[in-house]
């Protein structure tokens, strides 16, 4: 009996998986877990409901036991980390990580934005330091002050207990600032897209040391998250921003390819279905576009292998799940391709705006509204909604998915959703 425990408990450890960066374990929204929540409301199957000081998009992250959020306590000129117990929702420790006035931010940004990483031994978090005199807004379209700043990024152990912190480069931004720490082999990658000297920069994760520093040449404000990929033979780090799309290796910093465009800002990270690679975004146009990754040097009239303007996404992220692939329009308007041919299945309306990502668990996909409602698609040729879920809370930050478990930020509230542990 107690071999037959053991065992068990070795099954059902080795299946949990952990949230451990914006989008999951690949940064693209997909959980390999099995058994997770399909109904519940503010009050039913829910676990525990944390209330949480201050303001922030973040995502919540997850790691065994423990679940970490970022928060801004505006009023305080504060933004810090924290941790929780993620069994009940007791709150570990909540460090202070930067002080700083508050930055100019667009309506729909708050000043804890970037979901924090984490490698199991130490949580990576990113904040923007407001610094220096008030300049003319770059890239708007009307004349107006801003607050420029430093991107700060720091390093804590599961005590809380500060590693190293640094200053990595200047940030300036009408919309204020949002970039969610990469963990690659020993480095942390940050996006510098900016209004300014834009920068992709790479830091020893256990010193805080610059590793590599690539200069993005179009000086353009851009919120992607990169993901990395094995394809054909090279290691790339692929991302959208700064009027291009581009291919990157990240252990040096070097380009591969790049394609030009198709617009000028990004905020929704990439996805790849083991062919292609899929673009959503921007500003002030809105493409979707699928690219062939296995280029070199600019790739714009050589490897796109389709594109539409209809029904594209400027904030969340898309998702692919087997030849599908996904994505919710800013305003609620979702559209199921054929991630091959580029044949649009269906195109149809969820309630409310969308700012979350979707995540995806057992072949289904979670796509939940700016109001709080979480609608559960079933992809396919056909629409079929297997279930809607209303929390009845503003909902801006993306669900985590780990050990059957579903995670949602609110603008007052984390949830944890699912049966007690």
């Amino acid at each position: 009996m107690r071999i037959f425990i053991s065992l068990y408990f070795a099954i059902v450890t080795l299946s949990a998986e952990n949230w451990p960066g914006w989008r999951g374990p690949n940064g693209d929204g997909i959980s390999n877990e099995k058994i997770v929540p399909k109904l519940w409301s503010d009050t039913k199957n829910i676990a525990w409901k944390k209330s949480i000081q201050g303001e922030g998009h973040s995502s919540p992250i997850v790691w065994g036991d423990r679940v970490f959020l970022t928060t801004s306590l505006t009023e305080k000129n504060e933004r810090r980390l924290l941790s929780l117990d993620r069994n009940t929702g007791r709150l570990l420790w909540d460090e202070l990580v930067v002080q700083s006035s508050p930055e100019s931010i667009h309506r729909l940004n708050s000043r804890a934005s970037g979901t924090p990483a984490t490698d199991g031994k130490q949580v990576y978090v990113t904040f923007m330091r407001a610094e220096g005199e008030k300049v003319i807004a770059p890239n708007v379209g009307s004349k107006r002050m801003i607050t420029p700043g430093k991107i700060i990024v720091a390093a804590y152990d599961y005590k809380g207990q500060q590693k190293w912190k640094t200053n990595v480069g200047d940030f300036v931004s009408a919309h204020g600032f949002n970039s969610c720490p990469l963990l690659f082999e020993d480095f942390v990658i940050i996006n510098g897209d900016h209004d300014g000297d834009a920068y992709l920069v790479a830091l020893d994760r256990h010193t805080g040391k610059e590793k590599w520093r690539t200069i993005r040449e179009n000086k353009t404000r851009s919120y992607v998250t990169p993901i990395i990929r094995e394809i054909k033979g090279r290691t790339q780090m692929l991302l959208s921003g700064s009027l291009s799309v581009a291919s990157y290796d990240p252990r040096t910093g070097s380009r591969h390819w790049i394609v030009d465009g198709p617009t000028e800002q990004f905020v929704a990270s990439m996805v790849y279905n083991g062919e292609y690679v899929f673009v959503t975004g921007g500003y002030p146009e809105r493409h979707i576009l699928a690219i062939n990754p296995d280029g070199v040097g600019n790739v714009t009239g050589t490897h796109i292998v389709w594109r539409t303007t209809r029904g594209a996404a400027y904030v969340p992220s898309p998702i692919v799940v087997g030849r599908y692939l996904l994505i919710v329009a800013d305003s609620g308007i979702a559209s199921c391709f054929d991630s091959m041919s580029g044949e649009r299945l269906w195109q149809e309306r969820l309630p409310g705006g969308h700012s979350p990502s979707p995540v995806s668990a057992n072949g289904l996909v979670y796509f939940t509204s700016d109001s709080g409602v979480t609608s559960i698609v079933r992809p396919g040729n056909t629409f079929e909604v297997v279930a809607r879920n209303d929390l009845g809370e503003r909902v801006s930050a993306s669900a985590a998915v780990s050990q059957n478990q579903l995670f949602i930020r609110s603008h007052q509230h984390l949830y944890c959703i699912g049966k007690l542990k």
